[in-house]
């Protein structure tokens, strides 16, 4: 990606110093159309990120092409991932994006070892990788297209409308792999979806982008995650809520009370005594205890919300154990998680796909998008 004359010295005094002391630091880039955010554009050593921890089989797979996130919703979890490199979890997590822009190449060369069994990955399950700046980076059709290629089931979970960019090859992809997509949706009153989660795409866009995943005839989830509580807990908000993502074609709802975890609550509580002080009493005495919404609290919501979800005819969905994101359908596929069994019919060790390139019409209805999204092949004197 090319941003001609927006790059900065980041060798200056005092730029970052956790981010100078990488060895893989290309350039640090500003631009006028993301004021205020800078990216930190690095060349990763790897793509994949074993779960770690107990895990059902097979064991979780994540894959982030970015760290940090533009969206800029109050109350993510993973804000205290910014702090390994010297980066506060709050507004640096917001304005101080990392870019892994060599993933899809890296990815690639991890997919083809023997040693890979084609476990599930999981995107989104972190950072969102179809944050606004994944316009202009375009990381994510080289890792699609990577994973399809070499038999690697995936999942996306994500609050961008970039996805819709993609379709074409989620649906090509699914062709020869699962593909399971969620959309997180969680606050249906504008007002407090822009206050609370002032980077994202608006509701109406993001619920229209279920409606344009199911017309490419894949199913889509929608993630009502977190719930807020006494600001979208209401039964007539979460009625209404999931009136809407049933009219927008979800085909499962998952939900789940806010959780607060140590570099986000600081955060949070302060956007919440910001816009919301007269709530401060009864959030420190709702998350006295610790990260989770007390039992008593969490029971009281599944009983409101469970039988909503049975009145607007919306199976409940299932989130991964492991990864926290959308349950990928292969799962149940794998014999144990050494990848004993492959999961599916190869040629030559991977899916066969043709590229377009003849100028016929044969070729023309044969032309594949993961053939033609496939990233290099590494030169070998990178690292």
């Amino acid at each position: 990606m090319r941003w001609s004359g927006q790059e900065l010295q980041t060798e200056q005094a005092g730029t970052l110093p956790g981010l100078a002391r990488l060895n893989n630091l290309v350039r640090s880039v500003q631009t006028p159309e993301f004021a205020g955010i800078t990216f930190h554009e690095i060349l990763a050593k790897s793509a994949l990120n074993r779960v770690p921890g107990q895990s059902a089989m097979p064991f979780g797979w994540t894959i982030n092409p970015y760290r940090g996130c533009s969206h800029a919703c109050a109350y993510c979890f993973a804000r205290p991932t910014h702090t390994y490199l010297d980066l506060d979890a709050g507004k640096d997590f917001d304005n101080e994006i990392i870019v892994k822009v060599n993933v899809a190449e890296i990815l690639q060369k991890e997919l083809a070892k023997p040693s890979w069994g084609q476990h599930p990955v999981a995107l989104g399950t972190n950072t969102d990788p179809y944050q606004r700046a994944e316009g202009r980076y375009r990381l994510m059709p080289g890792i699609i297209a990577a994973l399809a290629h070499n038999g690697t089931p995936l999942s996306i979970l994500t609050k961008g409308t970039l996805l819709r960019r993609d379709l074409d090859l989620l649906r090509e992809a699914s062709e020869h792999v699962p593909v399971d997509l969620a959309m997180s949706i969680a606050i249906y009153d504008d007002e407090l979806q822009q206050a609370v989660e002032p980077g994202t795409p608006s509701t109406k866009a993001r619920l229209a982008t279920v409606t344009a995943v199911r017309e490419h005839g894949m199913d889509c989830a929608v993630f009502m995650m977190p719930i807020l509580p006494f600001l979208t807990d209401t039964r007539a908000h979460l009625d209404e809520a999931l009136r809407q993502a049933k009219a927008a074609g979800a085909s499962s709802v998952l939900y789940t009370a806010l959780h607060l975890k140590p570099g986000v609550k600081d955060w949070y509580l302060q956007w919440l005594a910001r816009d919301h002080p007269e709530l401060m009493p009864r959030y420190l005495e709702l998350y006295a205890k610790g990260t989770y919404a007390p039992k008593e609290y969490r029971q009281w919501l599944a009983a409101r919300i469970k039988p909503l979800i049975r009145a607007h005819r919306l199976e409940r969905g299932r989130e991964d154990p492991v990864t926290g994101g959308v349950r990928s359908s292969a799962l149940g596929r794998l014999r144990n998680d050494e990848g004993e069994r492959q999961l599916f019919t190869r040629t030559g060790g991977r899916p066969s796909f043709t590229a377009a390139g003849s100028g016929t019409a044969d070729a023309d209805a044969s032309r594949s998008l993961i053939a033609e999204e496939l990233p290099p092949e590494l030169a070998p004197t990178l690292f």
